[in-house]
């Protein structure tokens, strides 16, 4: 029973906010406009203040977690190889074969993952997500451009796909807080302790402390927000001309991701020193790889004249049946002691 309770006290609440997200759109309560403006929010201002906040108060560098970020780069390379030949094996439409591929490894990291960590393993599992994200946002967006361009070719785009792939990097919101956390993280390491307190002299939590309670609030209000919001985008409907490939893409991601990387998680930490993971890191791997696919794979699949309305299916079905297999896994997880 606990195990239960356990797995439902971890789901039920981002199912929740995902569906008053859903009905508040059906009810008229808020329109496309507040859609879009409040997505530019989350991804621009609030996620970012979340990774920016988890990262700073982790106490140093010695506290990173690399056999975790070592093995998630390793999982989403398998899953970018595996992507390929599920895609080439079962889609013949080429502008459809790079959405299957990318389908495959590129999880919600951000809107799905951190609110789940959360849930399972509290602020030090949103930690090591953070962490992780600081390698994977950037191999992810590679794979992606390689993945949408292999197969169909923007004419119209004067801009090398690779140096796109490095622009949007750059420009990415959740990559630049993240390095900004680990830099003010660095830069602590040099400022000296006071021998009384055991803290550092200056520091942005306890010497402006108005702009740290900023920055934790704003951090807050990120998860539940992203998923009211992912819920109000939800558009189901008929997918007859493309049922096969929603359901290739939809088992790709949800039954064949997680098969691949998470027992050979459990498998590698069970039997060799470096990947000894423990529930601080399960979550993060958990979030990583069994999340839904993420939201901007279709508005990239639009940008690079791939198939927008199979991607944008693929979001929809991915995150409706994920609700049902994260509960089996962290059902599993926690069953075997791992959570």
């Amino acid at each position: 029973m606990d195990t239960l309770l356990y797995s439902l006290n971890a789901v039920l609440p981002i199912l929740i906010l995902i569906g008053i997200g859903y009905l508040l759109k059906k009810f008229k309560f808020f329109d496309e406009n507040f859609l879009q403006i409040g997505n530019k929010f989350v991804f621009r201002i609030a996620l970012p203040a979340l990774l920016f906040y988890t990262i700073y108060n982790i106490d140093n560098f010695n506290d990173i977690k690399w056999p975790v970020i070592v093995y998630s780069v390793i999982g989403v390379s398998l899953l970018f190889i595996m992507g390929l030949i599920i895609a080439i094996t079962t889609t013949k439409k080429e502008n459809q074969r790079g959405v299957i591929w990318q389908v495959v490894f590129r999880a919600n990291y951000a809107i799905i993952g951190i609110p789940l960590a959360e849930a399972l393993g509290g602020t030090e599992a949103v930690s090591v997500v953070a962490l992780v994200s600081a390698f994977i946002v950037p191999l992810i967006n590679i794979f992606a451009v390689i993945a949408l361009t292999t197969f169909v070719k923007d004419e119209d785009d004067n801009m090398h796909p690779f140096k796109q792939t490095v622009v949007r990097i750059l420009k990415n919101p959740l990559i630049i807080s993240i390095f900004l956390g680990i830099i003010v993280l660095w830069i602590r390491s040099f400022i000296p302790v006071d021998p009384l307190t055991l803290k550092p002299v200056f520091s942005i939590k306890n010497n402006i402390e108005f702009l740290y309670l900023v920055i934790k609030w704003i951090g807050q209000i990120a998860s539940p927000l992203a998923l009211i919001i992912l819920g109000g985008t939800f558009e189901f409907f008929a997918i007859r001309d493309m049922a096969k490939q929603v359901v290739i893409g939809t088992f790709s991601r949800i039954i064949i991701a997680p098969l691949m990387t998470l027992p050979l998680a459990i498998i590698l930490s069970n039997n060799t020193a470096f990947f000894n993971f423990t529930s601080t890191e399960y979550p993060a791997l958990i979030a990583l790889f069994a999340s839904p696919v993420a939201v901007v794979s279709a508005i990239m699949a639009r940008e690079m004249k791939n198939d927008e309305k199979l991607a944008v299916q693929l979001v929809v079905w991915t995150t409706t049946v994920s609700i049902i297999s994260i509960f089996i896994i962290v059902f599993i997880f926690r069953s075997l002691g791992l959570l």
